[in-house]
């Protein structure tokens, strides 16, 4: 171990569990080329490369793929052992969520935890890619996918579900999936997602639909279609307050789903801190009311 740099270690193990030197370096504070030639350098030292390189992607190698599930543990055994120095360790949550998430449903709900469980202190790390639970001192990772994060505890909590909204205004002219073509349709990002999965059964495609507002982000979507400049196709999560609110309905009955669900990430040892499945129990509750459906299994 004298001989491998630490920081070389943990630049292959981020490197590995990200999938892309840009996503290891905004992780480790660090530029693309500075972590390449990190990597490279330990690469030198163990005498073996780790990765197949392909511009920006890089694919570990089988002993890369051995090394890095070994190295994610320990490294999670490290922050572990760091953080028994800390006195706040087993009282504060430190959550890492997509920041859309965060803002659109779970911050109005916190408060509620607060009250639950007053001695704990809780976190929010904005973050739109997976950082790991267990290492640099998350403890809870949200996210939404298919749940192909190895080396981690995964709870699955519930499918992701869609379907249109729109305001309110906006209903009267809507009574079946072919009055789509006559009402703007919103896009993230020049995106139709979700389209497809709910068109299929009404023998509709994307391409059917009329051009909308185009915005860059989900929540700014959603605020379109709030203020009635077309319909946008919502997670029903994110869209849960403003149907209870009123402020968007639901034109046409309906939902599809994909192949992602949402997940509750954390560390293989998270059962050292109870703090953890206090908030795991409290959100399977939060999600079930919200949605008014319980966990699927």
């Amino acid at each position: 171990m004298n001989r491998i740099s630490l920081s070389g270690l943990r630049a292959i193990e981020a490197a590995a569990r990200l999938g892309t030197l840009n996503a290891a370096a905004d992780e480790l504070g660090v530029t693309a080329g500075a972590l390449s030639q990190r990597i490279a350098r330990t690469e030198a030292q163990l005498g073996q490369p780790v990765f197949d390189r392909s511009g920006q992607s890089l694919r570990p190698t089988e002993l890369g793929r051995d090394i890095a599930a070994r190295l994610t543990r320990g490294m999670s055994e490290l922050s572990a052992a760091v953080a028994l120095a800390d006195p706040t360790a087993d009282t504060t949550l430190t959550i890492s969520v997509a920041p859309l998430f965060a803002s659109r449903w779970l911050v109005w709900r916190l408060p509620r935890f607060s009250q639950a469980h007053p001695g704990i202190r809780v976190r929010i790390e904005p973050a739109s890619r997976m950082v790991s639970p267990g290492i640099d001192g998350i403890d809870i990772g949200l996210r939404i996918g298919q749940g192909n994060w190895p080396g981690l505890r995964l709870d699955r909590l519930m499918p992701q579900r869609f379907f249109p909204v729109c305001a309110p205004a906006l209903a009267d002219r809507l009574h079946h999936a072919d009055d789509l073509r006559n009402i703007p349709v919103i896009r993230e990002n020049a995106r139709l997602q979700g389209w497809q999965e709910w068109l299929s059964p009404h023998r509709m495609q994307p391409d059917d639909l009329p051009d909308g507002p185009e915005l860059a982000d989900g929540g700014l979507c959603l605020n379109a279609a709030i203020s009635g400049q077309g319909v946008f196709m919502a997670w029903a999560v994110l869209a849960a307050d403003a149907l209870t609110e009123g402020t968007l309905i639901r034109p046409l009955p309906g939902e599809a789903t994909n192949s992602e669900y949402y997940w509750l990430a954390t560390a293989p040892e998270s059962h050292r801190k109870p703090a953890i499945g206090w908030f795991r129990t409290w959100l399977r509750q939060e999600l079930a009311a919200s949605l008014g459906k319980g966990d699927d299994g």
